[in-house]
């Protein structure tokens, strides 16, 4: 099985292009944000406990995400491996998901980062809240942080994967059909 990180900022289209990546290359896209909701909708234990920690507003614990992760990996066995959206989100989260997916004689094959500007992404994420009508895509100050937010969470983690040899630049301006080609000559490599 072959496995990708995929990342980017906000704005960058990492979601849209997940999910076609996935669809053309048979691989499960694991976005832990849909996951820890499926969990807790469907009345799971593990969702049960994610729930109880959610509603206190603290935020759930790597370990309690990686054993999610496991257990949809575990059970997955149509897939010719994974795509990993929107996780990891620290170095320390890395080390795990690494150290879980050796214990099943799996690894990371490659981190691949979406490139976009700036600018690029201020307007995407406007253009976004007018199509879709999500309120924190419409606020300049709430844009400004999350792009803060992701450059100072995410760079520890480019600059982990790569040293390690994963790390894989994507440029991530052009139309979604010109983005999809490059990740998908990248992840021709792999599969």
């Amino acid at each position: 099985m072959v496995n990708f990180l995929i990342f980017g900022p906000p704005g960058s289209g990492k979601g849209t292009q997940s999910v076609r990546l996935a669809k053309k290359f048979n691989l499960m896209h694991l976005s832990t944000g849909d996951m820890l909701r499926a969990e807790i909708a469907a009345g799971t234990g593990l969702g049960k406990r994610m729930s109880s920690i959610m509603s206190k507003g603290e935020l759930v614990p790597d370990e309690v995400v990686i054993e999610m992760i496991a257990a949809k990996i575990d059970s997955t066995r149509d897939k010719a491996g994974f795509l990993f959206d929107g996780f990891p989100r620290t170095v320390a989260q890395t080390e795990a998901l690494g150290r879980m997916l050796s214990a099943r004689e799996m690894k990371i094959d490659s981190m691949l980062v979406l490139d976009v500007d700036h600018d690029e992404l201020v307007k995407r994420l406007i253009l976004r809240a007018e199509q879709s009508g999500r309120p924190d895509d419409k606020d300049p100050a709430v844009i400004e942080n999350r792009i803060d937010v992701y450059k100072a969470k995410t760079e520890p983690i480019i600059e982990y994967c790569r040293e390690r040899g994963l790390y894989e630049p994507v440029n991530g301006v052009g139309t979604i059909d010109d983005i999809f080609e490059r990740l998908s000559g990248l992840i021709k490599k792999y599969v």
